[in-house]
């Protein structure tokens, strides 16, 4: 017999079906509720919402894990690239030789952008954030592919996301060169995905570049940490856009925007600033932690605690030892890297912390991975961006493909005035 979980509300009353996922999380189907009951439920900023059923990414906040489809992010942090993660994210399992052989040639296919999409870079203001940047050109995409836009045809949606995947880069190292007045470097498809990335950022017509592969190595950590984690406010914003029949490149568009905010993606932005902060006022490491137990102090540490986890980032481990790795091998030479250790060492230790479960998260250590590698702190989140493209299209498809897909349309319950009469302007 299935299991139900009864609800009244004066004298109605339903049965709500409870839905178990496969690793047992257990959720109340809420869809008759209002047709049985009159009532919604009300949940401020879905935290305790499930708006879908999803076999893209499990992620157990109290239990510090992640796993994209199945994989524990560890292991693919250990043993895979960005483009095998990507296709994991889009086809639910791991390639083998040939597939993933012909799906890095496809992307190979994709990298170079329209040569009239220079002269949208001409019409931003060369200080333009290059999430702006990134999010306008990639919904102006769809401008120069109308005629593969149908969301119900699985040929065209495939092409969109391999174009999606492989002009990313070239999209955002584009917007770099923008800012600081150098010529635009095409891709060179005989590099890797990250080392691709890092000749287009970096590299100049008058010399010869060089490839850093320790670099490379850890741009790749990065993105594949950061390649989904379920559904955040990216993610859903994703789901939303695209529940409308919106084309691929307009949600993913809407993605970036949600991602640019500093309480998401902007998040890295925000603690390189407050280790800056720290440094320049001498490195007093015990002077902020003290101002951020003051309630009164206004200031707030960042990098510290997480919406969902409640135990270590496990995300933050992989790329704390990335931090180390670089360190070691002479690539950070970076005062504030040294200022968060320290902070780190307090998070793990002050009983303030622990009792409140303020570990360090990703955005604690990606942002000074970023700056070892050279990357501005205005291209942290685009970064990001480029690591959660495959996540937001693997969910754009699971939406697209989903039995029970709607149109997003959520409820609210009503707190304004009750009816009015209306009076005319002269008696007012």
């Amino acid at each position: 017999m299935a299991e139900v979980a009864k609800l009244s509300i004066g004298d109605k009353s339903v049965e709500l079906p409870v839905v178990r996922g496969s690793e047992q999380e257990v959720g109340l189907d809420i869809g008759k509720l209002r047709a049985e009951t009159g009532a919604i439920t009300l949940d401020e900023g879905f935290v305790n919402t499930g708006s879908t059923q999803s076999a893209i990414t499990f992620l157990d906040g109290e239990q510090g894990i992640l796993r994209y489809r199945g994989y524990p992010i560890e292991a693919l942090a250990e043993n895979c690239d960005f483009v095998e993660v990507c296709y994991l994210l889009l086809h639910g399992e791991l390639p083998n030789e040939e597939q993933i052989t012909a799906f890095r040639n496809d992307l190979r296919q994709h990298t170079m952008l329209h040569e009239d999409m220079r002269k949208f870079y001409d019409g931003f203001q060369h200080d333009a954030h290059p999430m702006a940047i990134l999010s306008s050109v990639i919904h102006a995409l769809s401008t120069f592919y109308a005629d593969s836009l149908d969301v119900r045809n699985p040929s065209d949606v495939h092409r969109c996301s391999m174009r999606l995947l492989a002009k990313a880069p070239t999209i955002a190292a584009y917007a770099y060169k923008k800012s600081i007045g150098q010529p635009y470097m095409h891709p060179d498809n005989t590099l890797n995905y990250c080392e691709n990335f890092l000749q287009m950022m970096f590299s100049v017509p008058a010399e010869k570049y060089e490839i850093d592969e320790v670099a490379a190595a850890a741009l790749n950590l990065l993105l594949i940490v950061h390649a989904d984690h379920e559904q955040n406010c990216s993610t859903s914003t994703v789901r939303m856009v695209g529940s409308s029949d919106a084309n691929l490149f307009a949600s993913i568009s809407a993605g970036v925007a949600a991602l640019s905010g500093p309480l998401h993606g902007g998040a890295n932005e925000a603690c390189v600033s407050m280790l800056e902060r720290i440094r320049e006022d001498g490195g007093d490491v015990d002077k902020y932690v003290k101002m951020a137990k003051d309630k009164t102090a206004g200031f707030r540490l960042m990098g510290f605690g997480h919406r969902v986890y409640k135990s270590f980032d496990p995300r933050a481990k992989i790329i704390k030892k990335a931090c180390h790795d670089l360190l070691n091998r002479g690539h950070i030479d970076d005062p504030i890297f040294d200022i968060a250790l320290r902070l780190e060492e307090v998070a793990l230790t002050d009983p303030y912390f622990v009792e409140r479960k303020l570990y360090p998260n990703v955005d604690f250590y990606s942002g000074v991975i970023y700056r070892a590698l050279g990357i501005p702190v205005e291209m942290f989140t685009v970064l990001f961006a480029i690591g959660r493209m495959p996540g937001w299209i693997a969910h754009w498809q699971e939406m697209r493909e989903s039995p029970g897909k709607r149109i997003y349309r959520p409820r609210q319950v009503y707190t304004g005035p009750v009816e009015r009469s209306f009076v005319p302007i002269e008696k007012r």
